[in-house]
C-alpha cells in the first residue's frame, strides 16, 4: 500500500535515533563498573541496554550486582555522561526532519530511556521542547519493551494504536510498539546491529537520518478515520 495517510503521530526515541550518544552512553556504562569494580561489559553488551531502564539494565549486564549498588553505579553513570554530554551531537538532519513534520501537521512525541532530568537537559540544549507534544521517560512508566510509555503517549494525545508509529535504534524499542498495537521503524546507525532490528519486524529499516525523511516526507498526517490498512514492509 502507499504509506500515505496512515498515521499522524510520530514517537522518536532519542539516544541513537535522534542524538548521536550510543559511544558516550557505551563509554559511560564501561567507566562506572570500572569506578565500582565489577566487570567492565563489552560494548555489543552496552549497547544492547540501551533504552532501558536502569534496574533492567544492570540486571542484565550484571546479574549478581546486590540491588544495594544500584544507585551508586546509576550516579557514576550520570557523573560520566553527564561530564561530556554537551560534545554530543545531533544526528545531521535531525532538527530540519522536525521542522519539517512539524510543519506538515504530523504530532511529535518521545518515548526514550533516558530520565526527565537527561532528556529535559537534551532538549534544552538543542532547544527541540517545543517540537514535542508529549514525552514519556524512563522511571515515569515501566522500561522497554513494556508498552507503557507508547500507551500513556496515546492516552495523552487521544489517539487509537492504527495513528501511531514508532521509530527507533534498538530491537526495545520496536518490540515495545508492537505489544502497544503500533507499527514501528527502525534505524540502523544507533545502537543495534541491522539484523536484530528487521527480526523485530518494523515496516522499515533505514540507514540514515535523509532516508528516514525521505520516508516520512512521503506520507501526509493520516484523517483518524482513514488510517486502518495495513502497511508494506521491506
Amino acid at each position: 500500500m502507499n504509506t500515505a495517510k496512515s498515521f499522524d503521530i510520530i514517537v522518536f526515541d532519542w539516544d541513537g535515533t535522534l542524538m548521536d550518544s550510543a559511544a558516550a552512553i557505551v563509554l559511560a556504562i564501561q567507566s562506572a563498573s570500572r569506578d565500582l569494580g565489577i566487570p567492565e561489559p563489552s560494548e555489543e553488551e552496552a549497547r544492547h541496554v540501551i533504552g532501558l531502564g536502569l534496574h533492567e539494565a544492570l540486571h542484565y549486564l550484571a546479574p549478581n550486582m546486590p540491588a544495594s549498588w544500584y544507585p551508586k553505579m546509576a550516579e557514576r553513570y550520570r557523573y560520566h555522561y553527564f561530564s561530556g554530554d554537551h560534545d554530543i551531537a545531533l544526528f545531521a538532519g535531525v532538527k530540519e526532519l522536525l521542522t519539517e513534520l512539524q510543519q506538515a501537521g504530523f504530532i511529535l512525541a518521545v518515548a526514550t530511556g533516558k530520565t526527565r532530568v537527561g532528556l529535559d537537559r537534551a532538549m534544552a540544549h538543542f532547544g527541540l521542547a517545543d517540537y514535542f507534544a508529549a514525552t514519556r521517560t524512563a522511571g515515569e512508566c515501566p522500561s522497554k519493551p513494556h508498552p507503557a510509555m507508547l500507551l500513556e503517549l496515546m492516552e495523552e494525545l487521544s489517539a487509537t494504536p492504527d495513528r501511531v508509529v514508532m521509530i527507533g535504534d534498538t530491537t526495545h524499542d520496536l518490540q515495545m510498539a508492537a505489544s502497544a498495537g503500533c507499527r514501528g521503524i527502525g534505524v540502523t546507525y544507533g545502537a543495534h546491529p541491522k539484523s536484530a532490528l528487521l527480526a523485530a519486524n518494523p515496516i522499515f529499516c533505514v540507514d540514515s537520518v535523509q532516508e528516514l525523511a525521505e520516508i516520512l516526507q512521503s506520507c501526509d498526517p493520516a484523517d483518524p478515520a482513514d488510517s486502518n490498512e495495513e502497511p508494506t514492509r521491506r
